[in-house]
């Protein structure tokens, strides 16, 4: 196992993370490589995202529009804005064939907003790119557990 690398792009993915709880939405939709796929999917078992149902399927024309629904304050779900801490663990680096690196990790998300608190945790995978001394995200699919569940309104970014 390549230790370091494993180490580089779990650098990136705490980025990410810090990015998306502290409502950097511009920094964080420079992080993704110009045709870069972000996907929530329904069935946590299905690998087949382009030709199923999802709850995001999002390329980047999607992620800058998803991104101005939250910052735009007209958004039912993003007001008030909710207050997020992910913590993100148990990566593990799954291929690198030089090009594309594969990470899965498990994210334990909390969000407080109107007085409660809710928690969405899932199993991510990340399909990184390298660039220079860092990545960009190519794929990024987010399988919650209990997707098959009727889920909540969710105003910010898995």
């Amino acid at each position: 196992m390549n230790t370091t690398l494993l180490q580089e792009a779990t650098a990136f993915i705490w980025a990410e993370s810090d990015m998306l709880d502290h409502n950097e939405y511009q920094d964080w939709l420079q992080l993704w490589a110009p045709d870069g796929i972000y996907v929530i999917p329904i069935d946590p078992n299905e690998t087949d995202h382009e030709n199923t149902l999802n709850y995001a399927y999002d390329d980047a024309q999607m992620r800058q529009k998803r991104v101005a629904r939250l910052t735009g304050g007209e958004a039912i779900s993003s007001a008030p804005v909710a207050r997020t801490v992910r913590n993100v663990s148990r990566l593990r680096l799954l291929s690198d064939d030089g090009i594309k690196v594969t990470v899965r990790c498990a994210q334990d998300l909390r969000e407080f907003r109107k007085d409660r608190f809710r928690e969405h945790t899932s199993d991510v995978t990340y399909e990184l790119l390298r660039e220079g001394e860092s990545f960009r995200i190519q794929r990024k699919v987010v399988k919650l557990i209990n997707s098959t569940d009727t889920l909540t309104a969710v105003g910010y970014i898995l």
